[in-house]
């Protein structure tokens, strides 16, 4: 097998990374919040209902910024049913998901849930764009961040708020391009609306932070056209525009599969491209960031059919993807192409938290446990705060169906303030192991301190509620620094995360 190489340079960087790359999406949605975050009854619950075993769980993951209350829920979201006494609120259908929502978990539980998550994890609101507009946007705004003495400002302090929830980062509605989406609209509809709730919003705040919706996936009929409508009318008014994309293995296409960051990161190209254009022919110097904020593995082929099934249960078992070493390769190399991307890519949310496609599985009653997807996000979230280092890879091909040849090493790196680098690293080849030699140039480091990879010589091994611990993270030995040369061979199918000092 030949070796996989690439250099590092500290005077050859993307960007610092944004703490918001590692921000998570909690939508009502399945057991994502009753039964995940809140659940009374359960012997760890805390006085406001929430598990603390979960909660342990998601301070360990290191999420930041937190996307709610949807996704598709929030196009038919009446956000006066989820505030004042709980036993007041009332029980609505929920479109999107065929299911009935009861309200008990609201915005200020969501806020109280963040505040006990820790001083990393900020909410992100989505406003519905769907079935409403510009007026209950802004009353939500000011309801959730005016001090105090106007109606809804009062309001939210009689419902036993006093301090305002400080949301600075908004999403104007999500997915309108989505045929799917309660209150569809076109590239010209959304626009004007977005634009028109932008103003309102900045008239309250200057300094609100607002992401337009992008197109659903690149392969939308729409996708850049969308883009570029949409920025025509809001480029002045948004700080960022969404990107959503998710993978799953199509018709036993593992080798595709293994390489779906090279479409991942294709989409943000394509993205950038898009947006730039817009902005020279608007002679802006303006530069609009991207936020991703949903992405993931998501088996979506079978939620059609789940979906369908549901005559509006509360709280079902859905989208409960159990998550595979392959699908964690995956998802690691999904990680490294938002690092490769941190000079443009500055939100991005994991979808979703717990239960629901998530890192994080429960049991009603019973424990909490960590996915085989919920390490490399851990690890990302603990050591990716930096620099992200500009990394061109010189390795080994392999030919996919979809993609053509990619490569089988896909990697990063990231240096802290400290000097210290990570390099992280995802080996797609099912059945080698890749050596791998790094140039460290004038960075400095000398050591290895940990090489950790996770890889199983089953690529179907899962954690399960039976098995909750089969599948972790294992050290690997012979990794060294020799003469400013880092080698290290990276098990077939793997994940790996090494720390330079």
């Amino acid at each position: 097998m030949r070796t996989a190489r690439f250099t590092l340079d500290p005077a050859f960087t993307v960007a610092q990374v944004d703490p918001r790359i590692f921000g998570s999406f909690v939508e009502h949605l399945g057991r994502c919040v009753y039964t995940g975050i809140y659940e009374p009854d359960h012997p760890t619950a805390d006085e406001a209902g929430l598990r603390r075993d979960v909660l342990d769980l998601v301070r360990e993951l290191g999420v930041t910024a937190v996307r709610y209350p949807g996704g598709n829920f929030v196009s038919g979201y009446k956000w006066e049913d989820s505030v004042g006494p709980v036993e007041e609120r009332p029980r609505r259908l929920d479109l999107a998901w065929r299911t009935t929502e009861s309200n008990r978990f609201g915005l200020s539980e969501f806020i109280a849930f963040l505040k006990k998550v820790g001083p990393r994890a900020e909410p992100m609101m989505a406003v519905n764009l769907g079935t409403r507009g510009v007026a209950e946007a802004i009353e939500l705004q000011e309801y959730a961040n005016h001090p105090s003495g106007t109606a809804l400002s009062d309001l939210r302090r009689s419902h036993g708020d006093k301090d305002p929830f400080g949301i600075r980062l908004w999403c104007l509605g999500n997915e309108m391009d989505g045929p799917w989406q309660t209150g569809h609209k076109t590239a010209e509809e959304y626009g004007r609306i977005a634009a028109e709730t932008a103003r309102a919003m900045r008239q309250i705040d200057p300094e609100v932070e607002l992401v337009a919706c992008g197109s659903s996936s690149q392969s939308m009929p729409t996708f850049a056209a969308w883009e570029a409508t949409v920025l025509q009318e809001t480029y002045d008014l948004i700080d960022y525009i969404s990107l959503h994309a998710y993978y799953e293995p199509l018709d036993g296409d593992v080798d595709s599969f293994l390489a779906s960051a090279v479409d991942m990161e294709t989409f943000i190209e394509n993205v950038v491209a898009t947006c730039d254009h817009v902005g020279a022919r608007l002679k802006s110097k303006k530069k609009i960031n991207l936020s991703f904020d949903e992405w993931n593995v998501w088996y979506l082929s079978r939620t059609e059919a789940e979906v369908s099934a549901l005559d509006w249960p509360q709280a079902p078992r859905l989208l409960e993807d159990n998550y595979s070493v392959t699908d964690a390769v995956v998802f690691g190399s999904l990680l490294i192409a938002l690092l490769r991307h941190a000079d443009r890519v500055t939100v991005a949310c994991l979808a979703q938290l717990v239960n629901v496609i998530a890192p994080i599985m429960t049991e009603p009653g019973g424990p909490a446990w960590r996915q085989t997807t919920f390490f490399p996000f851990a690890q990302a979230s603990e050591y990716g705060r930096g620099e992200v280092l500009d990394v061109r890879v010189d390795s080994p091909t392999y030919e996919t169906r979809k993609y053509g040849e990619a490569d089988l090493l896909h990697a990063t790196a990231v240096r802290a303030e400290d000097g210290t680098v990570t390099v992280f690293a995802v080996n797609r080849g099912r059945t080698d192991p890749l050596p791998l030699e790094v140039a460290l140039g004038g960075l400095g480091v000398t050591r290895v301190v940990e090489h950790s990879a996770l890889a199983d010589a089953d690529p179907d091994a899962r954690n399960t509620l039976d098995e909750p611990e089969r599948v972790v993270p294992h050290a690997v030995e012979g990794t060294r620094v020799t003469d400013g040369r880092l080698t290290a061979v990276l098990e077939p199918l793997s994940w790996n995360v090494i720390r330079l000092a």
